[in-house]
């Protein structure tokens, strides 16, 4: 077993052991099909992310599938990005400026929404976090924080962004590839190339899934 395999293991079983955290079991949530080997969302589950692209992507596959999610503190929320992921806006709840009172308008959506999506307006603490990671285990639902927040489950950052079908001086924007990046804990990132979106206004790998590869460590 090489060091990769060893650390692959390793970030298993602790997933494994979050799962039973609390006695709740951390149920599979329907995750979008670009994200297929790179991250599977659950119940009780907190993800980060660095960009509005992969947290509309995460809200997606729940959405899509008849949950209710909420923002709150993106005043800039892409509409119809979101719809063409597949987020269904009537079941989306809105919060654009929650001002100073974020973190409490957070909390209560957790109780009402399977996804909650947030951008921070100030540091999370770790004790922060812990309690509305109960919260959310408590409730069965999933929290993705667009910034820093700790003890992530995954961590989800998008790379090389490459536009085609632009000419020299006309044309159009048809297409945008990405290399996402999905950290969990220790392990080696997995990468995914993904077209985000694709020539046919579809969301989904440039390749197989068999494609998808862990990033050996440098050596």
């Amino acid at each position: 077993m090489t060091a990769t395999d060893t650390l692959d293991t390793i970030a298993q079983l602790r997933t494994r052991m979050a799962r039973l955290h609390d006695g709740v079991p951390r149920l599979p949530l329907e995750t979008h099909p670009a994200l297929a080997g790179l991250v599977q969302l659950r119940a009780g589950g907190s993800y980060g992310v660095d960009s509005a692209t992969l947290a509309l992507a995460l809200m997606a596959g729940p959405s899509k599938a008849g949950s209710w999610c909420a923002v709150v503190g993106v005043g800039d929320f892409g509409a119809e990005a979101a719809s063409a992921l597949g987020v269904d806006l009537d079941r989306t709840i809105l919060v654009p400026d929650a001002g100073d009172e974020w973190l409490e308008v957070t909390a209560a959506l957790i109780d009402v929404a399977t996804v909650v999506v947030v951008r921070p307006r100030t540091r999370v603490s770790e004790h922060v976090a812990e309690k509305l990671g109960a919260r959310l285990r408590k409730r069965s639902a999933a929290l993705v924080a667009w910034g820093d927040w700790p003890r992530c489950e995954v961590r989800l950052t998008a790379r090389e962004p490459t536009w085609s079908g632009v000419g020299q001086g006309h044309g159009h924007l048809q297409a945008r590839r990405l290399v996402v990046e999905a950290q969990r804990g220790t392990a080696p990132p997995r990468r995914g190339v993904l077209w985000f979106p694709a020539e046919d206004h579809t969301y989904r790998p440039v390749e197989p899934l068999t494609a998808v590869r862990t990033v050996e460590a440098a050596s």
